[in-house]
């Protein structure tokens, strides 16, 4: 049901004026009807109680030519309140003031109740009781008109009119006009009552609308584990009853540095999704955020039109116990400000949505975690596997040489030096292969435990490095390849652990003597910065893919393309390097083009004690 509160009280005010009229004008030649009229157009401009019955106690003072109108409010114990003067009375004026009539017996509140009006020319010689000339002569009044403000056939109030400096005869035309206005103030107090209970009702369909729309997320942020249809909800649905033209959800950084507006919800132009705001750019407003306090203000914009709009704009944090996540932007074209429980609407649907971007941010850091323990579950039973085929093939070799040794021992013809010479040289590579494998996995061991103590001296490369390329001479000749060593002008001394150095050196060229074609090349460089050295070890002729180089590290790990039964080699040798540059506080990357392959060793000059 609609209720419109002007149209009620208009036809009230209508049919109390068309019941009496005033004819006779007041002393100064003024009419009645002028007041009355004014007061009738207030009252259906005007909702509020307070500002029709200070008009009206003004223009019938200013009518009458009193010396004070005052409107007095009763209460349910025998006492009330002056709730609209206007004076002319020097002194302290009777606003606010709570007057309790002692001579204010019951029998006066019932002929008040009838209509009844109190006419006091002189409080002296009206034959008023002792005590009541007391009280009238206390507030300066020497002649009183009183009128009862009926509603509902119950006593509201009062409507008085006072002289203080002289007696007064009231005129009929006077008293009149006063009953009138009691009339027209009695149709102000209908007019707001009617007007409280269909705000009340609107306040009620607001709130069930409220509850629906909190219940509604809720249940999206149980049943959806997208964030994103949770938080296109949340605006939807608010906008829809907060009866706004947009509303949107920005997000802020991890450093809370910027915020992009992530979901939006507008029926007017433009569009602002995806658009990212500095917070340095609006430190007032978004001080105020950042400390989780909800804030709301009116501005002049140009639309789309374009022309100049002004809209009321509020913004209401979304954090939680930890951070601040973002916040939720409503945007009306109006100059009226949201109402309390509007903000507490908004301020509850943005603590659900803190829940939904918590929920999504644990569900997507749980799924992280589980990927990364099914990875590293992976990466176990591949090194588990890899492991048994290198340490199942070293015995396979050794075992079938036994056999045919102890084949061929059992023999009664003489034995065949050369082939017993060729099982033995197979037992003892075999014998080396294994002792290396294990050697290799007690090293990573010791190294991933950083049990390993570090023997620091001081190394000069110069001297150092080129006797260990030159020890890899005589295989890169046999295999047709080209062995380089440059060495920087002025290399400095490098403080390091030797045994470690001579190790990544040794199998970082030995990986590059294996993999290099015939007629290709290795080289070896050494340089330095201030605070580092940086050796390189090169071999062209080889191209390693990006999806091999982020695994080249990984233990038994070998590129696809090569044949692990013509290169052998335990499948550690790189992991074991990068174990050992860690240990020394370095760092080591692969580069790889179409003509060749470097790995990249940077080391401290110093270790730090």
């Amino acid at each position: 049901m609609n209720i419109n509160p002007s149209e009620s009280t208009a036809e009230l005010t209508q049919a109390a004026c068309q019941k009496f009229q005033i004819g006779t004008d007041l002393e100064d030649g003024s009419n009645p009807n002028q007041i009355l009229s004014a007061i009738a157009q207030q009252i259906c401009q005007s909702f509020d109680l307070n500002t029709i019955v200070n008009f009206t106690v003004t223009e019938s003072r200013r009518f009458l030519l009193s010396d004070r109108v005052l409107i007095y409010r009763l209460n349910s114990h025998g006492g009330g309140t002056i709730v609209a003067e206007s004076t002319i009375v020097p002194g302290k004026p009777l606003l606010g003031m709570k007057i309790t009539d002692t001579c204010f017996h019951e029998k006066h509140a019932e002929r008040y109740k009838r209509g009844c009006i109190q006419i006091v020319e002189d409080i002296y010689a009206a034959g008023l009781h002792p005590c009541q000339i007391d009280f009238l002569s206390s507030l300066q009044i020497r002649a009183n008109l009183v009128v009862p403000i009926l509603c509902q056939q119950d006593l509201w109030g009062l409507l008085i009119a006072q002289h203080c400096s002289e007696p007064r005869q009231w005129q009929q035309v006077e008293i009149d006009l006063l009953k009138q206005l009691a009339i027209q103030i009695n149709i102000a107090i209908q007019q707001t009552e009617l007007r409280q209970q269909v705000q009340h009702l609107q306040t009620e369909m607001k709130l069930q609308q409220y509850e629906c729309l909190v219940q509604n997320i809720t249940e999206k942020i149980r049943d959806y584990i997208d964030t994103g249809k949770v938080l296109e909800t949340a605006i939807t649905e608010l906008a829809k009853v907060l009866q706004v033209e947009r509303c949107h959800i920005e997000l802020y950084d991890t450093n809370h540095t910027f915020t992009t507006i992530a979901h939006e919800y507008t029926t007017i132009p433009p569009v602002y999704q995806g658009i990212k705001r500095w917070v340095k750019d609006f430190p007032e407003l978004y001080q105020s955020l950042l400390q989780k306090q909800p804030l709301q203000f009116s501005e002049v914009l140009r639309d789309w039109n374009p022309k100049l709009v002004v809209v009321t704009q509020l913004a209401c944090p979304i954090f939680d116990a930890e951070i601040v996540m973002g916040n939720i932007w409503l945007t009306k074209v109006t100059q009226e400000l949201f109402a309390e429980w509007e903000i507490k609407l908004v301020q509850q649907v943005a603590n659900q949505c803190a829940i939904a971007i918590r929920q999504a941010r644990l569900y997507q850091l749980a799924q992280t975690q589980v990927n990364q323990l099914e990875k590293l579950e992976n990466l176990k039973h591949e090194f588990l596997r890899s492991l048994s085929h290198e340490l199942r093939t070293p015995i396979t070799s050794i075992s079938l040489a036994v056999q045919t040794l102890e084949a061929i021992i059992k023999q009664e013809t003489v034995l065949d030096t050369d082939i017993v010479s060729q099982l033995l040289q197979i037992l003892q590579n075999e014998c080396q292969r294994e002792s290396k494998l294990i050697n290799d996995l007690l090293s990573l061991t010791y190294l991933e435990a950083e049990a390993d103590v570090l023997t620091i001296i001081m190394i000069d490369l110069n001297s150092w490095l080129p006797p260990i390329v030159e020890s890899f001479r005589e295989v890169t000749i046999c295999q047709q390849q080209q062995l380089f060593l440059h060495l920087a002008a002025e290399v400095p001394l490098l403080e390091t652990d030797i045994t470690h150095l001579e190790r990544i050196v040794t199998e970082l060229l030995s990986n590059a003597c294996k993999y290099t074609p015939a007629g290709e090349s290795i080289t070896v460089a050494a340089s330095a910065t201030e605070k580092t050295v940086e050796i390189s070890i090169s071999n062209s002729g080889v191209k390693i893919a990006t999806d091999d180089l982020v695994r080249i590290f990984d233990p038994f790990y070998r590129l696809p393309q090569h044949n692990p039964w013509q290169y052998g080699g335990t499948g550690l040798g790189l992991a074991l390097v990068q174990k050992l540059v860690k240990h020394l506080k370095g760092s080591i990357r692969v580069e790889s083009t179409a003509a060749s392959t470097t790995f990249i060793l940077v080391l401290p000059r110093a270790i730090a004690a």
